[in-house]
């Protein structure tokens, strides 16, 4: 009788340490395969998500001196960004802009960002109304004075982490 009692007791501590161990595990391996598929997700938007720059100028005429072609009164640069992947991508908004002299470089504000000082950006969509995959991007960069000319640094990177970059000549 002794060893039946002992074995129903051991059987029994066994399921409860079973319990136990399950309900400490499960919530373990639920949150480790969301976070798999998460990951999984956003590596399949950046893998889908591709921008190139297509071109730079500034408002700057072959013998340096400054051509005001858009009117603005302010000096500008032109940065056109077309996105050459499947997804669209938001917020516009939240894309890095990097510009400068080549080794003197800083990341250049969106207008709503800027609070009214300068150097700032914003954008138009040039042949679409979101950017969306084959649409291209025109980013305008303000300075309250010309720049002088030389190699500029440009580099473009969305919310997602995509970049590109290249090389002006002002």
């Amino acid at each position: 009788m002794d060893k039946a009692i002992t074995t129903a007791l051991m059987v029994i501590t066994g399921m409860i340490t079973v319990t136990l161990l399950f309900n400490a595990v499960y919530p373990a391996v639920l949150d480790g395969s969301d976070a798999m598929s998460n990951m999984q997700s956003r590596l399949d938007e950046r893998l889908t998500s591709q921008v190139e720059i297509v071109h730079a100028a500034a408002e700057l005429d072959s013998s340096g001196l400054w051509q005001d072609t858009n009117g603005d009164g302010h000096f500008s640069v032109f940065i056109w960004v077309k996105n050459v992947g499947s997804n669209r991508i938001i917020p516009i908004e939240g894309t890095d802009l990097f510009f400068g002299p080549e080794g003197n470089f800083g990341r250049i504000p969106h207008q709503s960002e800027a609070g009214g000082s300068f150097p700032y950006w914003d954008y138009d969509v040039e042949n679409a109304t979101e950017w969306t995959p084959t649409a291209t991007l025109k980013i305008t960069i303000h300075y309250s004075s010309v720049q002088a000319a030389g190699r500029y640094f440009v580099k473009v990177a969305a919310p997602n982490g995509i970049s590109d970059e290249t090389y002006l000549s002002m």
